[in-house]
């Protein structure tokens, strides 16, 4: 099992999830990953400070407003919020997460500065790719999505 497939496993071990960046946009990823998450039976939380409700659940301004914690969060942000919100990950003593990336390098939220703090703060980080290419059931999209990254060389190690 590659060091890549070991995390996604864990990362998907998990059963309270946060998906900061979900907007009032529908086809938006981050509103997709939620709602894929949802469907799969994770208990899942919405994060943006500029909404109240997300397709009728309460939606949380930050990591610390969730009741009981979350295990993990996936970022579907710009890169500079996910520097943001990986330190809030630290105070709330969340240590798995997933930096989203489309095939389109345009699309991420990785920064090295978030791969790095988590390095240094004992966060498992998933730096790339989309969840949507690995949780169950995989969509034949999402599948082809995988395959090309894989054979380019684009997934994260």
């Amino acid at each position: 099992m590659s060091n890549l497939e070991a995390k996604v496993t864990d990362f998907l071990n998990l059963k309270r999830i946060a998906v900061a960046g979900v907007s009032r946009t529908k086809q938006d990823a981050a509103n997709l990953i939620y709602r894929k998450l949802k469907a799969a039976g994770y208990e899942v939380f919405p994060i943006n400070p500029n909404a109240n409700t997300f397709e009728n659940d309460q939606c949380y301004p930050d990591l610390k407003s969730i009741p009981g914690a979350v295990d993990g969060v996936v970022i579907v942000t710009r890169p500079k919020l996910a520097e943001e919100i990986v330190r809030q990950c630290a105070e709330a003593g969340i240590s798995r997460v997933w930096l989203h990336q489309s095939m389109i390098k345009s699309g991420t939220s990785v920064s090295e500065e978030a791969v790095r703090f988590c390095s240094e703060h004992s966060i498992t980080v998933i730096a790339g790719a989309c969840p949507m290419m690995f949780c169950q059931p995989v969509d034949f999209g999402h599948k082809c999505m995988r395959w090309m990254m894989r054979f380019t060389g684009g997934l994260p190690k």
